[in-house]
Formats: structure tokens, sequence, C-alpha cells
């Protein structure tokens, strides 16, 4: 295996983006999904293996999707209700993409969003799930060692997304648990002036909401102070939303669609939104990512570089249908945020009960754990050396702060959607299992202190050192003879 930082054994015969670190995938979030491949928990089969818990999967309302499908077959063209299309499906190549896709997407996107803001669907542009059109987007925006700034923690994924074959640079907004990880004007203010000062230049800021890792909404107070600061540096503001569909308690969702829509003094030319169906619908495989820009030019590039990943019409087929079902959709997305806020719920009262912590949350397939608590000091190192353990003792993939970019450790992202109720249960069991391990050891080792420090005490000083002991005080029988000699 090669060595981090190594040279490329093909340094001289290949490209730079071949031989390179910039796909990020040397860290300890992706490190984890290692150990889970290698050795993945399986109820029967593998009982014992490693769980699962670093991947954001929403699993927990496929069966509507599944009894969608089986009530409306001529969605399909694999079908014999829908095979009649086939023909036109399989040789369309348009990469404006179905005109129904399209409408479809900005539906439910507007439902998604309450119905709080309009999209129009010219403006729907199709890439190969979110990590394409984030990138795209980084194409559109930005040339090689320019800057997005980013709030701290963030998507692990970004790393490779914005930068690995863009050449772009990403630089933290550093946010802190004091404000629960809230964006501040003295933040932006301070990252963008660093920036400047390395002589680097700032193309816009990038930010995810609702939050991955932390799983909270932005409130629309801070989506103005966005929108106004990239306005006054004339920059880009770019919104992952692909979250939007999970927010399940309050506050309500608020999309910088919808802010602008307020603010005739916006300059809508530098509002972006990256969104996909592989959260809300939970359909990753399905690799439906959407660029919304209201950008004219950018529109325009970024449909251009869609080629390099569009959807298949195949797929755009069958969600044009589903999404078009405007019954179907409202029910789903209820249930959805039903069944989401009930397993979190189950997953953090089970935190709780042996003393672990999360950050409040209502949005999202993952929590937000502070077990600084566990740490034996506040360092990465320390750490680190805590997820190993929970990984190969534990055997839970779950994904250390650091890998975010969180500035103080402790913290991890644990994902709760992505397993039946079974191995949740299981999961939480081990959770337990451990915590009370780690606190009898604590215990253990605080009474050991103790004991020393009392014993220390109890002894006159001249037995405190058994070299100046005089022999007439020395037992044969002593296990202070053999210590001394």
């Amino acid at each position: 295996m090669r060595i981090y930082g190594e040279e490329h054994p093909n340094q001289e015969i290949l490209s730079r983006i071949a031989t390179n670190d910039g796909h990020g995938e040397n860290s300890s979030y992706f490190d984890g999904w290692k150990a889970y491949e290698n050795d993945p928990f399986h109820l029967t089969d593998n009982p014992t293996g490693v769980i699962q818990m670093g991947l954001a999967e929403n699993q927990l309302s496929l069966d509507l999707i599944q009894d969608w499908m089986k009530k409306n077959p001529q969605a399909s063209i694999c079908t014999e209700e829908g095979v009649s299309e086939f023909k036109a499906i399989a040789n369309f190549q348009d990469y404006h993409g179905l005109p129904a896709f399209r409408k479809a997407i900005a539906q439910f996107m507007e439902k998604v969003r309450g119905g709080r803001a309009r999209f129009d669907p010219d403006r729907i542009v199709m890439s190969g799930g979110a990590t394409g059109a984030q990138e795209t987007i980084a194409f559109c925006l930005a040339d090689p060692g320019e800057a997005f700034l980013i709030p701290t923690p963030y998507y692990p994924g970004f790393d490779r997304d914005f930068r690995w074959r863009t050449g772009v640079q990403l630089l933290p907004i550093h946010c802190h648990s004091s404000n629960k990880f809230k964006i501040t004007q003295a933040a932006l203010e301070t990252a963008y002036r660093k920036a400047r000062n390395s002589h680097i230049r700032v193309k816009g800021i990038v930010v995810t909401k609702p939050s991955n890792p932390l799983g909270t909404t932005m409130d629309r107070d801070t989506l103005r102070t966005l929108v106004s600061f990239v306005n006054e540096k004339r920059m880009h503001l770019v919104c992952d939303e692909v979250f939007s569909g999970t927010v399940f308690d309050k506050p309500s969702y608020v999309s910088v669609a919808e802010v602008i829509q307020d603010d005739p003094y916006c300059d809508r030319d530098l509002i972006h939104i990256a969104y996909s169906l592989s959260k809300d619908l939970g359909v990753p495989g399905f690799r439906v990512g959407v660029i919304y820009s209201y950008n004219d030019a950018v529109v325009s590039c970024a449909r251009k570089m869609s080629s390099f990943g569009l959807v298949s019409s195949q797929t755009q087929h069958l969600l044009a249908s589903m999404l078009g079902d405007e019954e179907f959709t409202t029910s789903f997305l209820a249930t959805s945020r039903t069944r989401l806020c009930g397993r979190r719920r189950v997953f953090t009262d089970g935190l709780k009960r042996v003393g672990i912590h999360c950050l409040d949350g209502n949005a999202g397939l993952f929590c937000w754990m502070d077990l600084r608590p566990l740490l034996k000091e506040a360092t990465v190192e320390a750490e680190l050396r805590l997820w190993r353990v929970i990984i190969n003792d534990v055997k839970l993939n779950i994904s250390p702060g650091s890998s975010f970019h969180c500035s103080e450790p402790g913290w991890f992202r644990v994902c709760f959607a992505n397993m039946d109720d079974t191995a949740m249960k299981i999961a939480l069991r081990r959770i337990e299992n451990f915590v009370y391990r780690e606190n009898d050891a604590a215990v253990q080792a605080k009474n050991k202190r103790k004991w020393d420090e009392t014993l220390r005490l109890s002894l006159p000083r001249r037995f405190e050192d058994p070299t100046i002991m005089t022999p007439h005080l020395m037992s044969p029988h002593s296990p202070l003879v053999q210590a001394a000699t």
C-alpha cells in the first residue's frame, strides 16, 4: 500500500490528477467505509461485523416507492404496460432532459420547500448526482487556484467534489459549538480577510443547508447575511440543498430561493442551488443531481457540461411519472419526515440513557454526537484513538469530526436512517456496552489514583524510599527487599 505523501510510481507517465491525492480518500471518513466493507455486519451471516453508521442514506421509506411502482407499472419501459414507450425513451439524447422530467423536478422542489419558492423547469440542469452538480458549479464559477469559503464542519466529500479535478480551493469559515456552529458575520469577515491577505481570490461561499454533518437548518437571518455578504463582495453563493426534504421538526426549512424572492436588491446572477433526489427520495443509485442557477450563462455552460454526466432517459421517464403524482409525493414526504423524526428520537434517547448527548437537530439522516467527555485529552490524536477503538472493538463505523474539518475534537457524525430497526437496536446496545466499559475503567483508574494517594499520605516519609531504609527495618520476607535489589 502506498504511503500518503509518497511519490506515485507512475508520476512521470500519468497526469497530476491520476497521481495526486486530491480525491480526498486519504481520510478517516473513507477509512471507516473500508473497515465496514472488509467486515460488514449481517444479522445472520456476520452478526459481529461492523455496522455501517457512516453512510447518509435514507432507507426508511423505500417501501413507499416500491408500492407506487407496483401500482404504476406503466411508468417503466421495462414492463409489459410501459414497453410501448421503449423506442422513444431509449433513443432520447437531448442533454436538456425530458421536458416532463424537468417539470416534475421543479414541482417536487417547490413542494419540498412548502410551496414558498418557485422554480423554472427551463433552469433545471441535470448532473450525475450531487457530486456532479457540485463539480460542474465549481467549473463554471472558478478557475484553478481560486477559492470558495465554506463553514466548518463540512462534508468530507466536498474536498473531492469541488477540488480534485477543478483545482479550486476550499477555505474554512470556522464555526464553534459555543453557538451551535452557526455562521457569524465576524467569522465570515475573518475567513475572507485571511484569504485576501494570502493573495487568494475568493469566488464564493458554499453552504449545505440543512447542514451535513450537523443535522440543523439555517435560519432566515443567517441566509440574509450570506446573501448580503456575497452581493457586497461580488462573489457567488452556492447552496447545497440536498437534505431539504428531510426536515422533520421546527424550525421549518428556508431555501435561498425563498430569501432572494423577497430581496429586490439581490443580484440573482450570484445565486446557485445544488439539489439531488438521493437523500429526500432515498434513491442515490439513480444518480439524479440538479443544478439550478439564476445566472443564464451558468445554466448554458452547465447544460453543455452535463453531457459528461447525464441522467439516463429511462430514469428520467420513471421519475417524471412518479414525481408528477401529486398525491404520492405529498404522502411520501409527510411519511418520510415522520419516520425520520421517530428514528432520530429512538437513537438519541438510547444515547441519553448512557449520558451521551447530540447537538439539537431537526433535519438530515444523522446526528452530531458529542463524545468529548470520553477523550483522554482534547486533541485530534485522542479523537482518532477513540475512533479506532469504536471501529475495531465496538464495530461501528461512525465518522470523526476531524474528517469534517471540525476544529473541536470529540464530535462524531452518526447516521441513523440507513438500517432497519433490528440493526439500530444492536448498534445502540454496542454503544451502551462500550460506554459502561469505559466508565468502569475510568472509575477503576480514579479509585487506583485515590488509593495510591491515600497510601502515600498514610506512610511515614521514611517508608517512601526503600533505599534509605536501615537494614534492621527490612524483613527478609518483605517485598521491599526484592524491590530494592
